[in-house]
């Protein structure tokens, strides 16, 4: 088993971007050469070797939106995503700044993710080691697609019929396909972790 974290962090300010590649909506970050864009900018790598992992950041920051990637994983590896694969809902987290709960209502974000080296955490407090012998490991990423606001560019408009996606809320199917997921395939739950937070878990934790 090959214990890494490809992490792909999204939230998502007006227009809707489709149709583009990866040179021209992304920077390589970090990696020194272990990150890479191929095919006239229609393939974006990352590898992970035992002195660095790479990462890549969005050029443009996003307050709301909805963000479509393809994701390669690395063979054989166990690997963490979020906040949606193939469609199906992992997590939903709800606006709760009323119970002061922070929520990014008003603050646009980068597009990240990277792929790194995890096993002092991610695998049970670092029970299960990374074979480095099958390195380098690499996850690919195809067909970025973003129906999203970009910031700045003022507010997104909710009457807009490209921004359909700012009145979708999960029904009970899609809750239970959540409940499903996290049961089945669930390894970490940072609400359980009393070892990160020996004071207390995050205010969101207690909320339902």
């Amino acid at each position: 088993m090959f214990p890494m974290l490809i992490l792909l962090l999204a939230a998502f300010a007006g227009s809707a971007l489709a149709g583009r590649n990866f040179n021209q909506d992304f920077d390589i970050t970090w990696g020194e050469g272990r990150g890479k864009i191929l095919d006239d900018g229609k393939l974006l790598t990352l590898s992970l070797d035992k002195a660095s992992g790479s990462g890549f950041r969005s050029k443009n920051q996003y307050m709301f939106g909805k963000v479509d990637m393809q994701i390669k994983l690395v063979a054989g590896g166990v690997s963490m995503c979020r906040f949606a694969v193939d469609g199906t809902p992992i997590r939903q987290f709800k606006n709760h700044e009323s119970k002061g709960i922070p929520y990014p209502e008003n603050q646009p974000m980068w597009i990240f993710s990277s792929l790194w080296d995890a096993e002092d955490w991610a695998t049970r407090g670092g029970l299960v080691k990374t074979d480095w012998t099958q390195a380098p490991f690499t996850a690919s990423y195809k067909h970025f697609n973003a129906l999203a606001c970009t910031s700045p560019s003022g507010s997104c408009s909710n009457n807009s019929s490209a921004n359909s996606w700012f009145s979708q809320s999960l029904d009970n199917l899609g809750m239970e396909r959540i409940k499903w997921v996290q049961k089945n395939y669930m390894i970490y739950n940072y609400c359980t972790d009393s070892k990160r937070f020996p004071n207390g878990f995050p205010p969101e934790c207690s909320i339902i």
